[in-house]
């Protein structure tokens, strides 16, 4: 197969369970990234920045699949990304979001759904999937919050949490497809309230912490209390379950 993918947050959580898949498929593979990197076992490494609109390199690309993001500037990086992509002839531009992008009022979505908006409108055929929070940004979480004297337990909060594994699957199975435009969210297959995850992880770890009830107050309490970070029909369900995760992370796995 000569066809090349470019990955942006190939060196991520999800990027690294992304490339090997796309690899196995017969693709060449480049990885976008600020530092660069060293090429090698069938990877091209480039040195590019998204945020200054540098050195994204898409020549002689055929996909891209854009991972990279972070707490702020995700809007402007993927402007940039696809503008380069629509000069360079891109045919296929892949795009990870999150659930609730377009109500959450939180920084974070807000650049989100600037980013869903500068692919739509990038005039190259694309897909956006969304997705629940991780699994590992779920454990930090619990893993912060448990290891606190007394756990600040805000009713109504509630999360759907995905395991990486299966986002990057469904990730390749979009990227080796034609253009799908939005496609359903992806979440993980339990709902719970944030202090059933924070138990979860105690529970694990031997471990018991006595909770302290709050109400989250504003905007950002009403969204969560009307599960607007939630899909809670019509999203494609991942098949690892959040204790699937607690289970591997307790026997020493980091990276499950």
């Amino acid at each position: 197969m000569d066809m090349t993918i470019l990955v942006t947050g190939g060196t991520g959580t999800l990027g690294k369970l992304v490339l090997p898949q796309l690899k196995a498929a017969g693709y060449d593979v480049r990885v976008l990234s600020r530092r660069g990197g060293v090429s090698g076992d069938g990877v091209e490494h480039v040195q590019g920045d998204l945020l200054k609109g540098e050195g994204i390199a898409l020549d002689g690309v055929d996909i891209v699949v854009h991972l990279a993001g972070g707490a702020k500037g995700d809007a402007l990086a993927a402007e940039n990304l696809a503008r380069a992509a629509a000069a360079a002839g891109v045919g296929h531009l892949v795009h990870i979001s999150v659930i609730g992008a377009d109500k959450m009022p939180i920084g974070y979505f807000r650049e989100k759904s600037g980013a869903e908006k500068a692919v739509r409108e990038s005039g190259v055929p694309w897909t956006i999937l969304r997705a629940a929070q991780f699994n590992s940004l779920t454990y930090a979480v619990a893993q912060k919050m448990g290891g606190l004297p007394i756990v600040p337990a805000p009713g109504g909060l509630r999360f759907q949490p995905v395991d990486e594994r299966d986002v990057a699957d469904r990730i390749v199975e979009l990227a080796l497809g034609e253009p799908a435009g939005a496609v359903p969210d992806l979440a993980g297959p339990t709902v719970y309230d944030l202090r059933e995850l924070v138990d979860g992880y105690l529970h694990a770890q031997g471990k018991r912490r006595p909770k302290l009830p709050i109400r989250l107050p504003g905007k950002v309490g009403r969204a969560y209390r009307n599960a607007d970070n939630l899909t809670l029909t019509g999203a494609t369900i991942g098949k690892h379950t959040w204790e699937d995760y607690l289970v591997l992370r307790a026997a020493g796995d980091p990276k499950p």
